[in-house]
């Protein structure tokens, strides 16, 4: 990832990609147990459906629970505004119309496998990032990019956790 100077106003994202020898049958399995992710993060410690809700569905809502050494911990609750299996599936954090962040996997058929991308999007809506900025506004676009760069390493991580997963090196919920 490069400077980019964004703000947080600005909506940043990042994207990470790997290609995998599996269907996306198969990488959607992985991608879309949200029950998963945790095993798969660094942050993401638990998640818990809410509202009676077993498995992912367009608008079914997760808690996730989450800690970082500089942030600490907290929760907040996901909704889900992609579902179109085994193409996409996504979420918005906090508020679906105004998220704090949005997520998104998508899988294309490539090469007779599965090209895998995972991305997330910054605000607009206000978060715990919202707070170190207002006390470092001069160090905004550092904050933001040192959080982006975070991101992006821990969405490495969880993808490739998935291509090991989805090309049998490795076993889901294990």
């Amino acid at each position: 990832m490069e400077w980019t100077g964004a703000r947080y106003a600005d909506k940043p994202t990042v994207q990470v990609e790997t290609w995998i020898n599996a269907s996306p049958e198969r990488v959607w399995e992985l991608v879309s147990e949200i029950e998963l992710m945790p095993e798969l993060s660094p942050e993401l410690q638990s998640v818990e459906w809410q509202d009676g809700a077993t498995g992912p569905a367009l608008g079914a809502r997760f808690v996730g629970r989450n800690e970082h050494d500089a942030l600490g911990q907290w929760h907040t609750t996901s909704h889900i505004v992609d579902f179109d299996p085994p193409r996409s599936f996504g979420w918005a954090v906090q508020d679906p119309d105004d998220p704090t962040a949005t997520w998104r996997f998508t899988l294309v058929l490539e090469a007779g496998g599965t090209l895998l991308r995972q991305w997330m999007q910054m605000g607009p809506a206000r978060s715990g990032l919202s707070l170190a900025i207002e006390q470092m506004p001069e160090k905004e676009q550092k904050i933001v990019f040192v959080r982006l760069r975070e991101h992006e390493t821990n969405m490495t991580g969880t993808v490739a956790a998935i291509k090991e997963l989805a090309e049998g090196s490795g076993e889901a919920g294990s």
